[in-house]
């Protein structure tokens, strides 16, 4: 990305589905933003036909619907919407960490990167389309 003005730093992470931790494969499923001056923090997913296919030929048994609801409630932390819990009442950065913290469940975030953005909501969504669909 090329430094424009008005483009302001932005945080982000890739959501990935690790269906069997020992196997190390993992599918990614979504996308996690956090734009700080612009007060943008956003997580969408998406498991589509595409995603639930890979999964069932690396795990059979994964329980998908189970990875939609968490999926779900990764959303509403993010949207800071009450029926994500308690973590959903933090504020944006600490949202934000504890959707890209470290786990070992079979829904995690990858690394951290960084980019700059004019528009964190379209920069989600292009991230969403390159990485995930």
């Amino acid at each position: 990305m090329r430094w424009t003005v008005g483009a302001e730093p932005f945080s982000y992470a890739v959501l990935r589905v690790t269906p069997r931790a020992e196997r190390g494969e993992r599918v990614n499923v979504g996308v996690v933003l956090l734009c700080r001056p612009r007060r943008f923090l956003g997580a969408r997913t998406a498991l589509g036909e595409r995603q639930v296919a890979v999964l069932a030929a690396l795990a059979p048994d994964l329980d998908v619907e189970a990875v939609r609801a968490h999926l779900a409630v990764l959303e509403r932390i993010a949207a800071g919407d009450p029926a994500g819990g308690p973590i959903a009442a933090l504020g944006l950065a600490e949202r934000y960490h504890w959707l890209v913290a470290p786990s070992s469940t079979v829904v995690g975030p990858g690394e951290e990167h960084t980019g700059l953005t004019e528009d964190p909501a379209a920069t989600l969504e292009r991230l969403l389309t390159q990485l995930v669909d």
